[in-house]
């Protein structure tokens, strides 16, 4: 493995924290207007500099050129937010481990378990908004940054970094690049769909810059 520098986990760790923010819950004007007026899309990391990226970076920018933080474009987008990430009906690209890699596809499943189990042995331990699987991508990005940040403090900290390289390869890697497929495809917001794709990249860039070894999961959707 490369030498990894604190400021590498620290930028890790930061777009952990916004792709919390954006997968975890139904969008907030204001929230869309920071985005607007720091203008993400240029100053989201470069992470891997292909074609795929910059896609990404041309998806997000589009939407917020045309952002003017009315009601109308806000019910769009938590609109498609729902459709994808929440419900009523059953959501296009769930975020929820359990229902990609449980036979049931259900929530609360076996993997779900396994990874409370996790967090348990590791003295992880965060209070939830709401009541909800903790294998939700946004939770588990949540958990990342903290992760992240510590590795910052203490890049030499293999205890740090054992846990985190588990977590992405037996909680997360699994089953992420599928549900972010699946929002690729289905997005009906520019905004979603470039978001998908550049959760795609980074978890793929950390994943080679870790060199972690991904484990074949049979998916179930």
């Amino acid at each position: 493995m490369s030498k990894i520098k604190a400021d590498d986990y620290l930028t890790w760790g930061a777009i952990a924290k916004v792709l919390h923010n954006i997968l975890y819950t139904y969008p907030e004007a204001p929230l869309i207007d920071s985005f607007k007026q720091d203008e993400l899309h240029i100053s989201w990391p470069q992470l891997v500099d292909s074609e795929y990226e910059k896609q990404g970076r041309t998806y997000l920018g589009n939407y917020l050129s045309h952002w003017q933080s009315t009601e109308t474009q806000l019910t769009e987008l938590k609109v498609d937010y729902g459709q994808l990430f929440f419900g009523p009906s059953d959501p296009k690209a769930a975020p929820w481990g359990s229902v990609y890699t449980g036979e049931e596809q259900s929530l609360n499943g076996d993997s779900t378990q396994k990874l409370m189990a996790f967090y348990k042995a590791h003295n992880i331990e965060f209070t939830l908004e709401r009541n909800e699987p903790i294998d939700h991508i946004g939770l588990i990005l949540l958990t990342l940054e903290y992760l992240f940040n510590q590795l910052a403090a203490s890049p030499e900290d293999k205890n740090i970094l054992g846990t985190c390289t588990l977590l992405l390869q037996q909680h997360l890697l699994p089953w992420a690049e599928r549900c972010l497929e699946l929002a690729e495809q289905h997005a009906d917001s520019e905004f979603y769909r470039g978001i998908a794709i550049l959760s795609r990249v980074y978890l793929e860039h950390v994943s080679q810059q870790l060199e972690i070894i991904k484990q074949q999961s049979m998916l179930f959707r």
